[in-house]
C-alpha cells in the first residue's frame, strides 16, 4: 500500500499508465466463497476478526466449462495485487489478499458476476531493494492486462479489475484505456482508504489481523518512516521505499487491531460494491446510454502507492 489517501497496496516508479477496466454477461453455478484463514495468530482479537461470507460466489477457478457457457456472462472481475515486501511483520501478498477478500464479499449474491482467480504479481519497482519482491514493471502489466480483456470480453460483456497496489494505478490506467477506446466495457477500481497511513502501517496490518491473523507477526512489527507521501516523494521516486525506510514500513503498525479492520474491510467492500452495481447498471442499459466513466475507488482514490 502506499497513498496519500492510502489505498491498501503500494506504488512504482512506472513509466506507463491508466486504468479503466471490464467485459461480458454469465450467472453460473457458484463455487462457495472460502473462509477466512483459521487460526488465532499474534496480536489478533478473536472478537474483530473478518465474518465469514455466507452468499455464494461465482468463483470462475472452481467451474467447468459448460457451467460458464449456461450461465448469464455479465461481469468477470479480476482482483490485481503484489508480491512486496510489507515490513518485517505482514506477509509479501498482503496487497493481494486484501484485493480477493474485498472482491469476494462484493461479488457474493451477485447473478452473472464470476470472480476470476488474482493476478498476483504486479509493478512493485519501488520495493526492488527488499528480498522477496517480485516485479513485472507496469508495460508487462498494463500489456497483460490488455489482452486478458480483449480475451474476457468474448464470453463476458464487461471487465471490472480491483486494485489492491498502488505501484499497479498506471498499468491499469494504460489498459483501461486502450480496452475502452476498443469499445469494451471495462472499469477500474482501486482499494483506497482516506486518512491511513501508506504501507504495511497500522491500516494493513488491523485488515490482516482480521483476515488472517496467523499471518501477522505483531512481535516484530515497528514504526518506519511517519512523514506524509507529499514529503517522501521525491526521495521515493529516486531510491524507492528503501532510500527512506530501511524496515520497509511507511507509517506505525502499532495499535492495530483486528476491530479496526474489519470496519476498514466493511467501507472498502461497500465502495466496490457501489462500483459493481454501477457497471451492471451500465451493461443493463441500452448500448448508446453506457457510462463513461472507468475509474474508481474506495473512500478516497490511491495517491502514490
Amino acid at each position: 500500500m502506499t497513498s496519500h489517501t492510502v489505498r491498501v497496496c503500494g506504488q512504482a516508479r512506472s513509466a506507463d499508465g491508466l486504468p479503466r477496466p471490464w467485459s461480458p454477461d454469465s450467472p453460473a453455478q457458484r463455487a462457495r466463497v472460502p473462509q477466512p484463514m483459521p487460526g488465532p495468530g499474534r496480536g489478533s482479537q478473536a472478537s474483530g476478526r473478518a465474518e465469514p461470507v455466507t452468499r455464494r460466489i461465482s468463483a470462475l477457478a472452481d467451474m467447468r466449462w459448460p457451467e460458464v457457457s449456461e450461465g448469464r456472462r455479465r461481469v468477470l472481475v479480476v482482483p490485481v495485487g503484489s508480491l512486496e515486501q510489507h515490513g518485517p511483520h505482514l506477509p509479501l501478498d498482503t496487497d493481494t489478499r486484501i484485493a480477493v477478500a474485498v472482491a469476494h464479499r462484493a461479488c457474493a449474491g451477485h447473478g452473472g458476476v464470476a470472480l476470476a482467480p488474482a493476478i498476483a504479481i504486479g509493478a512493485s519497482g519501488e520495493h526492488a531493494a527488499f528480498p522477496g519482491t517480485l516485479s513485472v514493471g507496469s508495460a508487462a502489466l498494463a500489456t497483460c492486462l490488455i489482452e486478458l480483456g480483449r480475451h474476457s470480453s468474448l464470453p463476458w460483456r464487461a471487465l471490472l479489475l480491483v486494485n489492491g497496489h498502488g505501484g499497479n494505478t498506471e498499468a491499469l490506467a494504460v489498459a483501461t484505456d486502450r480496452l475502452r477506446y476498443e469499445g469494451r466495457v471495462c472499469r477500474a477500481w482501486h482499494a483506497a482508504l482516506p486518512g491511513g497511513d501508506p504501507h504495511a502501517g497500522r491500516t494493513e496490518t488491523s485488515i490482516m489481523l482480521s483476515l488472517a491473523p496467523q499471518t501477522v507477526r505483531m512481535a516484530a512489527a515497528a514504526v518506519g518512516n511517519t512523514r506524509s507521501i507529499e514529503e517522501l516523494m521525491p526521495a521515493l521516486r529516486a531510491g524507492g521505499v528503501r532510500a527512506v525506510s530501511p524496515n520497509g514500513v511507511l507509517g506505525d503498525p502499532r495499535g492495530a487491531s483486528a476491530a479496526e479492520g474489519q470496519r476498514l474491510l466493511a467501507g472498502l467492500t461497500a465502495g466496490l460494491s457501489d462500483t459493481l452495481r454501477g457497471v451492471l447498471g451500465d451493461i443493463s442499459a441500452p448500448t448508446g446510454s453506457w457510462s463513461r466513466r472507468g475509474v474508481a475507488s474506495g473512500p478516497g482514490a490511491p495517491a502514490w502507492r
